[in-house]
């Protein structure tokens, strides 16, 4: 029986295998697209420079979808990271260039100025804003997810944790949260959690189809993406990275340039309208929406 679990687990994490309601072409026909914001225009600062005149180049790192990945012709990046910097673009009546790089790369590209902005997941800290402007665009989120069939239901609190395997990442944020939790749990005269450790997302996805862990914790998109994919996993909450307030990523440009306030004004003018929603509807992340875009609010601290 381990070894038919072994053998379903790994076939679900290779690349012939996707979520059939993500669209990973690279045409992507159902892009969402959105209308000029003037006064997004009016707040670009009449002396910043663009990378390239008349376009909006834009740095993202493929990690994986939904947020941002190859295409099925492995040369196009798509997700809903892309999608949101093509409206960002639109808004400000722009064309788009998308430079595709590896995620620990982004700082030293942005700040050397190869290009106008990061648009990839990244969470606005304290300690980056001493080096980087940020315009949030969406909650930081993970999810806890289960097996289909498990007879837990609900994870929101401390208190609905108590006593249940975790698998989560050594050194992470939720893992700090999570020894916060269990905790709180111990103080309350409940179980503590337990906490396991995985190399990898196939080992992590055996224990929990296996039963020896109850509840998988992984950034909330990375989870919806394996939920819809493997059809034997669902979502019982989601977990705040800045617990207990709420931690937001953001469009990242350089300290200074003066371009954030301009992608917030972009932002929220996508809310307002519906074209935020929709992109985040068309990637199956409705959960990590924010009601509004900020311009450099208060990050997670230094630790």
């Amino acid at each position: 029986m381990l070894a038919a679990v072994t053998a379903a687990v790994l076939i679900g994490l290779g690349p012939a295998k996707a979520a059939d309601n993500f669209d990973l072409s690279p045409e992507q026909p159902g892009r969402v697209h959105a209308a000029k914001n003037d006064a997004a225009v009016a707040a670009i600062p009449k002396d910043f420079k663009f990378v390239t005149p008349g376009t909006f180049t834009v740095a993202v790192a493929p990690g994986g979808p939904p947020l941002a990945t190859y295409a099925t012709d492995a040369r196009t990046v798509v997700g809903a990271d892309p999608d949101y910097a093509y409206a960002v673009a639109d808004a400000l009546g722009l064309k788009l260039e998308l430079v595709p790089v590896a995620w620990i790369d982004w700082p030293l590209g942005l700040t050397s100025g190869k290009y106008d902005a990061v648009i990839s997941n990244v969470g606005v800290t304290e300690q980056r804003k001493e080096k980087f402007d940020f315009s949030t665009y969406r909650q930081g989120l993970h999810g806890f997810f289960v097996k289909t069939d498990s007879k837990v239901t609900s994870i929101k609190e401390p208190k609905d944790a108590a006593g249940l395997r975790f698998i989560v990442g050594a050194g992470t944020n939720q893992e700090r949260i999570l020894l916060k939790w269990s905790d709180e749990d111990v103080k309350a005269g409940l179980k503590p959690l337990e906490l396991q450790y995985y190399d990898d997302d196939a080992a992590s996805l055996l224990a929990l189809q296996s039963g020896r862990a109850d509840v998988i914790v992984q950034p909330h998109a990375q989870l919806v993406y394996i939920a819809a994919r493997d059809k034997n996993i669902r979502r019982v909450g989601t977990l705040s990275a800045g617990w207990p307030d709420r931690s937001d990523v953001a469009i990242t440009t350089r300290k200074g340039s003066g371009l954030a306030n301009a992608l917030t004004v972009a932002t929220n003018g996508l809310i307002k309208d519906g074209t935020y929603a929709r992109i985040l509807d068309h990637w199956h992340l409705a959960e990590e929406a924010l009601p509004a875009s900020e311009t450099n609010p208060p990050g997670l601290p230094k630790y």
